[in-house]
């Protein structure tokens, strides 16, 4: 179950190659690929970190400003590229990073739903 935390990942490290030879903008879709594991590691980081701190509020406010700003990052990202680039280019890194937060969005709740149901009650 802790293997499907990084479903995402792994879809996005083995996709975006792919989709590069198979006529993606390469600028696009790359850079969005590695916006996209940046934010995940960071997020993964700051988590762990949270998780050690013992104020709660701390722990939340810590979670909430991740949030805020590996989004703004994501959104940056897209935007640079889209500027650098062709317009092509940050269509492609917004679809990367769009399918990439679904897959993830997704694997969280089945994640959270099965560890809630296997709780010992």
């Amino acid at each position: 179950m802790n293997a499907m935390r990084f479903l995402d990942l792994f879809i996005v490290v083995v996709t975006a190659p792919v989709a590069v030879l198979l006529g993606a903008p390469a600028l696009g879709t790359l850079v969005g690929a590695a916006a996209w594991v940046i934010q995940r590691l960071a997020a993964l980081a700051v988590q762990a970190q949270a998780r050690r701190t013992e104020n709660v509020r701390a722990a939340v406010g810590l979670n909430l400003a991740a949030a805020f700003g590996r989004a703004w990052l994501v959104a940056l990202t897209i935007l640079a590229v889209g500027l650098a680039g062709h317009r092509n280019d940050g269509l492609a890194a917004a679809v990367l990073t769009l399918v990439a937060f679904t897959i993830y969005f997704a694997t969280s709740l089945a994640v959270r739903s099965l560890e809630r149901s296997s709780a010992p009650s």
